[in-house]
C-alpha cells in the first residue's frame, strides 16, 4: 500500500511592540535556535486557535491575531530520518495581551524582544529562513484579512463518520 503524503501544518505569530519583535529561543535537534512563537496545528482547532495557544505556551503572553501575513510551504530532507518533510506555515500578526506567570513550553529557553536589525544580525541562529522573511513581509505591510480563513469542523465530522 502506498504511503499517504501528509504535510505538517504550523502556525507562527509576529508580535511587534515599540519596534521590537517577541521571539523565543528554543532547543532543537539542530541546537539552540531563534524563532517566532510557533508550533503545530492540533486536532480540532482552527488556525487562529492554534496560534493563540502556541503563543501562550511558548511566551506566556496572550495573543490576538489581527491579520494573516503569509502562507508558506517549505520542503527539506530530515537529517534524522532521511525522509522529505513538507511544512505549511500560516504566519499571523497581532497584538500581545497580558503576560502570565506560568512556565514556558518544554524546550523553550527564554523569550526576547529584538529589533529587526538585531534579528538580522543573528540570522545563523534562526530556526528557518522564514523567521526574518516573515518579519520583513510584516514590515512591508503584507496583510490578508482573517476572513480568508474558514474552519468547517461540522462538515469534517460528517465526512469522517461516513
Amino acid at each position: 500500500m502506498p504511503r499517504i503524503w501528509k504535510p505538517s501544518v504550523t502556525v507562527a505569530a509576529i508580535i511587534e511592540q515599540d519596534g521590537k519583535f517577541l521571539l523565543i529561543e528554543e532547543e532543537t535537534s539542530e541546537g539552540v535556535r531563534i524563532n517566532q512563537p510557533a508550533g503545530h496545528l492540533d486536532p480540532h482547532e482552527s488556525l487562529e486557535q492554534a496560534v493563540i495557544r502556541e503563543t501562550l505556551e511558548e511566551t506566556a503572553h496572550d495573543f490576538t491575531p489581527t491579520a494573516l501575513v503569509g502562507m508558506y510551504m517549505s520542503r527539506y530532507t530530515s537529517r534524522r530520518t532521511g525522509e522529505e518533510v513538507t511544512y505549511l506555515r500560516f504566519t499571523f500578526c497581532g497584538v500581545p495581551g497580558q503576560r502570565h506567570e506560568r512556565p514556558l513550553d518544554e524546550g523553550i529557553l527564554r523569550t526576547m524582544w529584538l529589533t529587526r536589525d538585531e534579528l538580522a544580525a543573528c540570522r545563523d541562529q534562526h530556526r528557518s529562513p522564514l523567521v526574518l522573511q516573515c518579519v520583513d513581509e510584516y514590515l512591508a505591510g503584507r496583510r490578508a484579512p482573517l476572513e480568508l480563513l474558514h474552519t468547517h469542523a461540522s462538515v469534517f465530522k460528517e465526512v469522517v463518520s461516513n
